[in-house]
């Protein structure tokens, strides 16, 4: 078992008991952040982290598939025999690291893998002048609502939401953890023909995990046999990453893997609340790259 990673989260979960719900959060440059994971010192090292051109970089919105998508890339890694770093010891996220690991995570050998949830806006402008490569997994917002509910409800150090009615309130204001999902998409779209940054969306890895798998691995350089594709496309599987994972995340293994779906919106919403979605994603990414690539008709309506 990790020890580290999970003396970690047990340490914080152990801290949560006794903090009041609004405590469990603050404002940095106007956005929420959980204090016990992310705290301003965290975040204030992070803004100087130096990236590398050969550092590979997952970035998502909360409950978009991130963990999902990182244990897809550290397979993808081992499979061409690259042991990145940082090794499974502790969450890639380079944000919930204190600033003495960030400090240890720029001595480490290359290559590196870490991941992010914040916006192109407060990624260190270090990753863009190295022209390291950043993949980007969205998923449609009625789904990830979903997600980032469930696990406000089942993760001890965020806040509980006081009902679904509420929460759902929340996230249209982007009053949530990392802000507003469409800030965050409006901010992305804008690097959509950016050759150094790639956009996939959690369906259509969902649809497709094999010609995704290939993808991925193309636009970070590596080079898999066919066998090794469709090896990684069957240990990926979401439910096979789920029982896989059970024993680096121990008891908070169905928080970060609840049920991958596509669709489970429709268990959740009204029928006000999915037009005030529609409406919002008219509003924001109607027209966009971003949003046609979301194919939000296909999956939201």
């Amino acid at each position: 078992m990790n020890t580290n990673l999970n003396s970690e989260r047990e340490e914080m979960i152990e801290k949560a008991k006794y903090m009041k719900e609004e405590e469990k959060i603050f404002r940095y440059n106007g956005i929420l952040y959980p204090v016990l994971s992310a705290p301003e010192e965290n975040l204030k090292a992070y803004e100087s982290f130096e990236a590398r051109p050969d550092d590979v970089m997952l970035v998502s919105y909360p409950k978009c598939g991130f963990n999902w998508m990182i244990g897809v890339l550290l397979k993808i890694t081992s499979a061409i025999g690259v042991k990145a770093e940082p090794k499974e010891n502790f969450l890639p996220l380079i944000e919930f690291q204190k600033p003495e690991k960030q400090k240890y995570l720029s001595q480490v050998p290359s290559p590196r893998l870490f991941g992010t949830h914040m916006s192109p806006d407060n990624i260190p402008s270090s990753f863009a002048a190295k022209k390291t490569k950043i993949l980007v997994i969205f998923r449609n917002p009625k789904d990830t609502l979903v997600s980032y509910y469930h696990f406000c409800n089942s993760n001890p150090v965020l806040p509980t939401a006081e009902s679904w009615d509420k929460f759902f309130e929340e996230f249209m204001r982007g009053d949530v953890c990392w802000g507003s999902y469409f800030d965050y998409a409006l901010a992305w779209e804008k690097h959509m023909d950016d050759p150094n940054v790639m956009i996939v969306t959690f369906e259509e890895m969902k649809k497709d995990l094999t010609e995704g798998v290939r993808k991925v691995s193309r636009f970070f350089g590596f080079s898999l046999s066919e066998e090794q594709v469709q090896s990684i496309s069957q240990e990926s599987m979401f439910s096979t990453m789920k029982d896989g994972s059970k024993e680096k995340y121990g008891k908070m293994v169905n928080v970060f893997f609840r049920k991958g779906e596509v669709g489970d919106w429709k268990n959740h919403f009204s029928e006000a609340q999915s037009q005030e979605m529609d409406a919002a994603f008219e509003k924001y990414l109607a027209g966009t790259k971003l949003g046609a690539q979301l194919k939000y008709d296909v999956y939201c309506k």
